[in-house]
């Protein structure tokens, strides 16, 4: 097992590196000290093809301009926050409104905008990469100076595990999520359209027409949120269901997931025999089937387009601030936030 240090460009007369982790089989991860962004992940198929299975981009600007958050870590808080305002002990504190009237994924410097320290770990047993960043107090509008980190590993059993962790010198907010989008074709071959996804959740969130929770849990029986079984992502994009219409038909929504470490999400494609499962200690997984994106400039020389990816994002709810139901993501003063999912990329039996 090795790790890989290049030069992937310069920032603000900034240094960025990427970092290969390669384990014993082959697999490997790319990902860079910009965003914690996460730029390749390279993964055999049933024949023993080894192909990248994320979307992204070749060069440090296309980051710096993307809308997409491909690969990135979105912090402080992922999601949205209703009227870009919250309120802490009877203060209220003011963040950036950068979608519509509402607070989205961190604001306009998020931790997906920044360069982070990053050291390397090897060993026999696994590869790693830690990356580190001070969040001033007052950074976006959030209170109290974080300190946060991001631990990307791999071993040999073809396992990532992303490791969250921070702690901060003043009550504040901390819901950190991984946005990569997931194309297990290989090489963006195809679209999503085609994958199964199975969530161990009996309820997801309706949204509003900001997309933003109404608090109401909704159940998923017999309805295209039930993933209880394997579900193909195309049966939502052809639904009337109102909730699809209105994420741009397909799925923007947050099911609460109803077990953890225990195989609760598992993307799957049968043509390439690839199969994605991921377990988390979040309380909800946000699934994005790539709606919103436009057919405009390519991803890895593919031209973009709809439903090219599919995002899984382990998180505690979004806008659980003004959500006294939904479990909360206040950090208390030096108290410590602590996360883990993991992602183990295999192949269906022959």
């Amino acid at each position: 097992m090795k790790v890989i240090q290049e030069n992937f460009g310069q920032l603000n007369n900034q240094t960025v590196n990427s970092y290969t982790l390669i384990n014993d089989h082959g697999m490997e991860l790319t990902c860079i000290n910009y965003g914690c962004i996460i730029t390749k992940i390279i993964t055999p198929d049933r024949n023993g093809n080894f192909e990248n299975i994320v979307l992204g981009y070749d060069t440090l600007e296309e980051y710096v301009k993307g809308s997409y958050f491909f690969g990135t870590i979105v912090g402080r808080v992922a999601g949205r926050i209703k009227g870009g305002s919250f309120e802490l002990d009877g203060k209220t504190y003011t963040l950036a409104k950068n979608e519509n009237n509402n607070h989205l994924h961190g604001g306009n410097s998020g931790f997906d905008k920044v360069i982070w320290d990053a050291s390397v770990i090897e060993n026999d047993q696994e590869v790693s990469v830690q990356f580190s960043y001070l969040s001033p107090n007052g950074e976006e509008g959030y209170p109290g100076n974080l300190n946060v980190k991001v631990t990307y590993i791999l071993n040999n059993l073809n396992e990532l595990t992303i490791h969250y962790s921070g702690v901060s010198d003043e009550k504040t907010l901390l819901n950190m999520t991984n946005h990569s989008y997931f194309n297990l074709s290989g090489n963006l071959k195809k679209d999503i359209l085609n994958h199964s996804l199975s969530i161990k959740s009996e309820k997801f969130l309706e949204l509003n027409d900001e997309l933003l929770p109404t608090g109401k849990l909704v159940d998923v029986l017999e309805t295209p949120f039930d993933f209880t079984n394997d579900r193909l992502i195309q049966s939502g994009i052809e639904s009337d269901h109102p909730q699809n219409k209105l994420a741009g038909q397909g799925y923007d929504h947050p099911f609460v997931l109803s077990a953890n470490h225990d195989q609760e999400i598992i993307l799957k494609d049968s043509e390439s025999g690839r199969t994605l499962t991921i377990e988390t200690d979040e309380p909800g997984v946000v699934v994005y089937s790539g709606n919103q994106m436009k057919s405009e400039g390519e991803i890895y020389g593919v031209p973009s387009c709809k439903y090219l990816g599919i995002c899984l994002e382990t998180q505690g709810l979004p806008d659980a601030i003004h959500h006294p139901n939904f479990p909360s993501w206040v950090l208390e003063k030096d108290q410590e936030y602590t996360t883990i999912t993991k992602y183990k990329f295999g192949l269906l039996d022959k």
